[in-house]
């Protein structure tokens, strides 16, 4: 904010409430088509076949995790929106919704599970995200971060788990538990 030569007040003062600024800033992401977040060295193709799949790689990788300040709001804000209006609210139901859209058109199965798939691929990718940040063992939340990018790849049908130590997912997910506690 000193950058932009205002003081906290100063910039708080151009919002009626948090949840007024939430709504502005949740906004932006996955909804308007120029907003160019992207994080250094990691590109999406919305165009291409592979786009869901680079979302989920995009959403979890290491530059996403490290990138606070440009993080995508989702991640960052979800406690505080929960504490918001409900304009704020469905600000972020929007900004969920389109992100499950986006990876919706790729999920490989019958039509009547992709949007269930394609919600929970998103979750995983928010949620692992946000417990990531929460943990202060770096090797741990890479972990964390890789088991959630290998599940949601396996649930959209975006990746042969057979190329994984030739494990089955719930193999995947009890190994990653007990290196937890």
């Amino acid at each position: 904010m000193s950058g932009a030569g205002l003081t906290h007040g100063g910039f708080y003062s151009y919002f009626r409430s948090k949840s007024d600024l939430y709504t502005n800033v949740l906004g932006c992401f996955f909804t308007d088509r120029e907003w160019r977040s992207h994080w250094k060295g990691v590109e999406v193709d919305m165009a291409s076949s592979q786009s869901a799949a680079q979302v989920v790689k995009a959403y979890l990788s290491r530059q996403h995790f490290e990138d606070v300040e440009n993080s995508c709001p989702m991640v960052a804000q979800p406690t505080d929106v929960m504490r918001c209006g409900d304009d704020a609210k469905r600000v972020f139901e929007t900004v969920f919704a389109a992100m499950v859209g986006v990876l919706e058109r790729s999920v490989t199965d019958e039509k009547q599970h992709r949007h269930a798939k394609a919600q929970a691929v998103a979750a995983l990718c928010v949620g692992g995200m946000v417990v990531a940040r929460a943990i202060e063992n770096r090797v741990t939340a890479d972990e964390l971060r890789d088991a959630c990018m290998s599940m949601a790849l396996h649930l959209g049908g975006w990746v042969d788990m057979s190329a994984l130590k030739n494990e089955t997912p719930q193999q995947l997910a009890e190994e990653f538990l007990a290196t937890v506690g």
